[in-house]
């Protein structure tokens, strides 16, 4: 009897998750995603153009056309958050989404680069994880065939990049 009902919880828990994960965004969740798509300043990295000073608005999150050096690790471009199936999001899930911007691990086990502030966004609400993710779905998919894949310290890169320089500490007197 025991068994039966537990399993029974655990049927109606698993159907509630999927039902409500299966739910279309709100509106109201899309403007709030915007909202701290926004005030997290994503465009930053995943931008065309806003490296060099002059962002292309008109591809959106689309993937960074220029790169960071990070001495010692490697190469990283800001990826493509539009859901475009090839060069995007478009296969990932809101959970994945979610669960990427919480632990710095993307759905094929890579982890992102340690410039993705994945380490503050853990402190996220599930409210705002998921309206973040909400609002990535919602862009219009671009597709980014100039998206390059991390590459190691000891590799050439094949896209412009700019080099993070740590300033050298002082010796203490």
């Amino acid at each position: 009897m025991i068994r039966q009902s537990l399993a029974a919880t655990l049927a109606a828990a698993l159907a509630a998750s999927a039902a409500s994960a299966a739910e279309p965004a709100t509106d109201a969740e899309i403007a709030r995603g915007k909202y701290l798509v926004g005030i997290m300043d994503c465009s930053a990295c995943h931008t065309p153009g806003t490296f060099l000073g002059k962002p292309d608005f008109s591809r959106y999150l689309g993937g960074s056309d220029v790169g960071f050096a990070i001495p010692g690790l490697g190469y990283f471009w800001g990826a493509n958050l539009t859901p475009d199936e090839v060069t995007g999001l478009g296969t990932w899930s809101q959970a994945e989404i979610v669960t990427a911007l919480r632990t710095g691990e993307r759905p094929d086990g890579r982890v992102l680069a340690p410039a993705m502030p994945w380490m503050s966004y853990a402190a996220l609400t599930d409210e705002d994880a998921y309206a973040v993710a909400a609002f990535l779905k919602s862009l219009p998919p671009l597709r980014n065939d100039a998206e390059v894949a991390p590459v190691g310290w000891n590799e050439t890169p094949s896209a412009p990049y700019q080099p993070v320089v740590f300033p050298e500490v002082a010796a203490a007197p």
